[in-house]
């Protein structure tokens, strides 16, 4: 090895991307995962699941844990993509703003995100598809929580492979990422060796031991999307978010 070569700066560098569903306001842990990556795509290419939390999510209202759900409609339209749900009725916007009001109105932070959320149910009102909701409100939570990660669509990528797991592979070669950080269930599913042999580590989030906020519910729920936590501790989220204090433990090698 020469003093050249010493001296020469290495080319070699990490990247790290998820590609995961898209839900409605979901849960801390789904943020977690976007802030502990560089780039975050959408993955919502795939069917439409009913019941399930692409559409709908859970707030505390009056000491109890309530549902969110935006209409859709489903009717004739078995095995759609999540990207092409569309909304049945526009009227859910204000309704769920006027929930949030209701459960919230007395929590800490509620005058310091309720101008950020009611942009955002403002604009949500005249959207059609549910993945541009979806999207909408992840982009500004994640704005609102100081979040670089850069925000994309999987559709970018021209989908060649049918296997599920060939495809997120197919995605972390188009984008040149080094490192696939996965939900901790896909354990179940996921071919680690297609990752391997491609080349790209595969990470799984670890959701043990969040640590609890005055949430106003009991026992604590941290199955509940992340308004929750905004409302009740602001900007403070971020340190409920275990990625931003200490990657290491965020983040299992399969």
């Amino acid at each position: 090895m020469t003093l050249l070569s010493l001296m020469a700066p290495s080319t070699s560098r990490t990247k790290k991307i998820a590609i995961l569903q898209s839900n409605y306001i979901p849960w801390k842990g789904y943020f977690d995962v976007m802030a502990a990556v560089d780039e975050f795509l959408i993955f919502d290419e795939v069917q439409f699941t009913k019941n399930d939390w692409r559409n709908r999510n859970r707030i505390v209202l009056n000491g109890r844990l309530h549902w969110l759900t935006i209409p859709v409609r489903t009717s004739g339209a078995f095995g759609q993509p999540i990207n092409c749900v569309e909304i049945a009725s526009p009227d859910w916007a204000n309704a769920h703003w006027e929930t949030l009001k209701q459960g919230y109105r007395r929590a800490p932070h509620f005058s310091e995100i309720a101008g950020v959320l009611q942009a955002a149910y403002g604009a949500a009102a005249s959207l059609g598809l549910l993945a541009d909701v979806n999207e909408l409100f992840l982009r500004a939570v994640a704005g609102y929580l100081d979040l670089t990660t850069q925000i994309l669509r999987a559709e970018i990528v021209q989908r060649t492979r049918a296997d599920p797991t060939e495809r997120l592979v197919e995605i972390c070669q188009a984008r040149q990422a080094t490192v696939y950080v996965s939900g901790p269930a896909a354990r179940a599913y996921l071919k680690t060796d297609l990752f391997r042999n491609a080349g790209i580590a595969l990470h799984y989030a670890n959701y043990q031991d969040y640590s609890d906020y005055p949430q106003g519910v009991a026992p604590f729920e941290h199955g509940v999307s992340i308004v929750d936590a905004l409302f009740q501790c602001g900007r403070e989220t971020r340190s409920h978010l275990k990625s931003l204090q200490d990657r290491r433990d965020f983040l299992d090698p399969a």
